[in-house]
């Protein structure tokens, strides 16, 4: 009988992915427990078409940030959208503030002259 070699527990192994990573210590959770965590975290599943080269380069961005490609996407999506939620109401902040001060471009209302 031959032993197979033993790995060393420590989180240099795993992050190494000498722990954990192959296909034999993979199982996928049961429909019903992956809803229920897509529901906790707030997920929905879509499809969306895109060029075949733009996925392309989020997988290769990916392999260099050692992730995968799909929660690197979700990531940027989610970023830009939070960035232009952020702009939006920036802009609309400085209209109201316009509005309720004057606009910082118009002249300021002539001086009154003492009678």
């Amino acid at each position: 009988m031959t032993r197979k070699a033993s790995i060393v527990g420590t989180i240099d192994a795993w992050e190494e992915r000498a722990l954990g990573a192959s296909a034999s210590h993979v199982k996928r959770a049961p429909p019903a427990i992956q809803d229920a965590i897509d529901e906790k975290l707030g997920l929905q599943a879509i499809s969306i078409r895109l060029p075949k080269s733009t996925i392309d380069a989020y997988k290769a961005l990916a392999k260099m940030h050692g992730v995968g490609y799909q929660p690197l996407m979700r990531d940027a999506i989610c970023r830009w959208a939070e960035g232009e939620s952020k702009q939006m109401v920036i802009g609309a902040a400085e209209v109201q503030r316009q509005q309720s001060h004057g606009s910082p471009d118009s002249d300021p209302p002539p001086a009154k002259r003492a009678a």
